[in-house]
C-alpha cells in the first residue's frame, strides 16, 4: 500500500516537471523586457529638465558642503 503511494507520488512529480519545460526562458524574456522598459522610463525621467535641475542642485550643494 505505502509502496504504491510512493510510486504514484514520484510519477506525478516527474510528469509535472515535464510540463514546465521552456517556461524559464519565457520568464527570463518577460523579465528582461520589463527591465528594459523600466530603464527607458527612468532614463526619460532623469533627462527631464526638472529632475536634471534638481540633481544638479543636489550635486552642487554636496560639493559646496565638501569644499
Amino acid at each position: 500500500m505505502t509502496h504504491q503511494l510512493i510510486r504514484r507520488l514520484t510519477r506525478r512529480r516527474v510528469t509535472s516537471g515535464r510540463r514546465d519545460r521552456g517556461m524559464t526562458t519565457a520568464e527570463y524574456a518577460v523579465g528582461i523586457m520589463a527591465a528594459c522598459t523600466f530603464a527607458l522610463v527612468l532614463l526619460g525621467v532623469v533627462k527631464s529638465d526638472a529632475v536634471r535641475g534638481a540633481l544638479a542642485g543636489i550635486v552642487q550643494s554636496a560639493l559646496g558642503i565638501a569644499g
